[in-house]
Parts: structure tokens; sequence; C-alpha cells
């Protein structure tokens, strides 16, 4: 008769001892390069998000209106506003031959114009009472855009803008008719649709980019979700886990470009990834 033999209790402790070291020490040389990998893709995933944010902001940044640009603190919040350019041309300061019509007259309303040079950035015939046209926006007291005066056309504008028979230009109608106060050194006539704000919130940890919603002449009444939502802004959350931002704007000189430095910070997990964005705009209205 063939005795059948099992685990004695001895065999079986030894043997989930042996076993638990084992387990142990591969633990000890998984669990390094696991957690590494994970760390490295929150950096990565913040940097990613980070660098994103900034871009946009970048991109709406050099897009502005020249000296439109303004910024404000209110409390840990920071607010970025900015009047929105979609295309831009020469007016025609002198009157050719055959039209006397066609030239941009400063000293009194001008219902009529030609550009010297074509929109490229919107279909023509193009007709709109929601956007503007703005010539010599040096943002000082009767020369700033945010106004409603002088340098913008005002709200609710008729703009048609239609290709000429000359060629190489386009034909502007206003109506009303506006008189622009000043002439622009550059001849340089900008197409506008409006105002954008970039508003950071670190206490919510947010990025949020506005849109679409009215101009206001203080900035104050702008520098909030709240007002910015109340105007009628549509929004787009950019970034979470904003754990601080700073904004700082040098306006610059005739001889110098204005600069603008965007530093974003982004935590999570108990670990932060900082980016700086320095961007230089020509204010050259």
């Amino acid at each position: 008769m063939r005795h059948l033999r099992g685990f004695t209790l001895i065999e079986l402790i030894v043997t989930i001892v042996l076993s638990s070291i084992v387990v142990s020490f591969m633990a000890m040389f998984i669990a390094g390069p696991v957690r590494s990998y994970t760390d490295q893709s929150r950096r990565a995933m913040l940097v990613d998000l980070a660098d994103n944010s900034l871009r946009r902001m970048t991109r709406d940044i050099r897009r502005a209106l020249p000296n439109s640009i303004r910024v404000r603190s209110n409390g840990a919040l920071v607010a970025v506003e900015m009047l929105n350019t979609i295309d831009g041309v020469r007016y025609r300061e002198q009157r050719p031959p055959d039209d006397a019509n066609k030239q941009l007259d400063f000293a009194t309303a001008d219902g009529a114009f030609n550009s010297v040079g074509t929109f490229t950035s919107v279909s023509k015939p193009f007709s709109s009472t929601s956007h503007y046209l703005s010539v010599y926006n040096v943002g000082v007291p009767g020369a700033d855009a945010y106004e409603l005066a002088n340098v913008i056309t005002p709200p609710g504008t008729q703009i048609d803008i239609n290709a000429d028979a000359a060629p190489n230009e386009d034909n502007v109608t206003l109506s009303p008719a506006f008189r622009f106060a000043y002439g622009s050194p550059g001849r340089r006539v900008f197409l506008l649709d409006g105002p954008v704000s970039f508003i950071c919130d670190p206490v919510a940890g947010t990025l949020t980019r506005y849109a679409a919603y009215s101009i206001a002449n203080n900035h104050v009444d702008r520098d909030s979700a709240v007002e910015l939502l109340a105007a009628g802004a549509s929004s787009a959350l950019l970034s979470n886990r904003v754990s601080n931002c700073s904004v700082a704007y040098a306006p610059g000189v005739s001889r110098r470009a204005g600069l603008v430095s965007l530093q974003l910070a982004l935590t999570d997990s108990g670990e932060t990834v900082s980016l700086l964005h320095q961007i230089h705009i020509s204010n050259v209205p």
C-alpha cells in the first residue's frame, strides 16, 4: 500500500515566509520605476497644460489692437484685457484723380473710403454691425478705443467691405458716417470683433478666456468673471490646477516694442510647475 504525503504546517509557513521575502524584494525594484513613471507623467501633463494655456494667451496678445492691453490685479485674481483685431490694412490718404470719395477724410464725418491693400481675413462682401474700425489708438484720454469715441467707430455702426474696381483696393462704407479724430502716421486701420479677457484665479485654480462681450471704458467694470458674464461674455476654461499667476506689461516707446511677461504655475499632488513666456508686441498705431 502506497503512502500519500502532503505539506506539513512548518513547510507551508517556510514557503509563505520565503515567498513574502521574494515579493517584497520585487516590489522594491518595481515600485521605484512605477512611481518615477507616474511622477514624470504628471509633470509632463502640467507642463503641457501650462504651455498650451500660455500659447493661447500669446496668440491673442499678438493680435491685440496697439495700445489696448490692460492688466489689473484684484486680490489674488489677475485680469488681462485687450481689443481683438481680426484684420488690418492701410487706408487711402490721398484721393485718386478719378474719385474724390476714395480717401479717408479726417476733417469731417466720412462714410466711405478705400484701402491700399485688401482685407484678407474676412470674406467679401463683408457686412456687420457688431464689428469696429479703429484708427490711431494710443491708449490715452481722447485717443483711447475703450472710450468708444474719436479713434473707434461707435457700437452698432454698419461696416461694409467690398472689393473695389481699382486693383489691390477694397471699398469700406460706414453707416452712419464717422469722423476719426486723428490720422495714423502709418495710415493703419484695424478691423476688430470686440474685447477679449483672461481671468486667472488661483483661489479657484482656473485660467479662463472670455470673449464676445461689450466694451467698458473702465477696467474695474470688466475685471471679474461675474462682470464679464453679466456683459454677455462667453467663457472657455484654458487650465485648472492654477496655483499662481502674474502678468507684467511694459507698453514700450517709439524706439522699443512693448513687452508682456506671463508667468503661470500649476500644482498637482504637491508638485508645482512654473512657466514664463515673454511676448514682444508692436504698439505702433
